[in-house]
């Protein structure tokens, strides 16, 4: 870090540590959300994963990777599509945007954020010390 003084680091991990558990609780808010479909519970882990395959963009190239990663990891995308389906009373957007938002707020909990253009593990929070 730039600046080493003692109290700068710890305000900035408490900083850190304040969004992870803001990005938990909203993660927390979209698996109540996810209860109110009235699906089975096995359905939300398996569903979880399925915003990464957005990572094969990264096959044809960074840029690629990078927009289709972040359109499908933005929280927004989620939010909309799940405002839709509750607009449409279409139960399939509603789980559909609810697993992104789920699946964003889990990442960012992690630390893991939108990308770069220039590589996968470029991001916009630091994930960097994860790896």
């Amino acid at each position: 870090m730039e600046n080493e003084n003692p109290i700068c680091i710890l305000k900035l991990k408490i900083m850190e540590i304040l969004i992870q558990i803001e990005e938990f609780t909203c993660f927390l808010g979209c698996m109540y959300l996810f209860s109110r479909l009235n699906l089975k519970w096995w359905w939300f882990p398996v569903l979880l994963l399925v915003p990464d395959l957005s990572m094969a963009g990264y096959a044809i190239n960074t840029n690629v990777g990078a927009v289709l990663y972040n359109i499908v990891h933005f929280k927004g995308t989620g939010v909309a599509i799940a405002l839709f389906g509750l607009g449409k009373n279409n139960r399939n957007f509603m789980l559909a945007g609810i697993m992104l938002l789920a699946h964003s707020t889990m990442d960012r909990a992690i630390d893991a954020g939108l990308k770069y253009a220039d590589g996968f593990w470029h991001t916009s929070l630091n994930s960097d010390l994860l790896f």
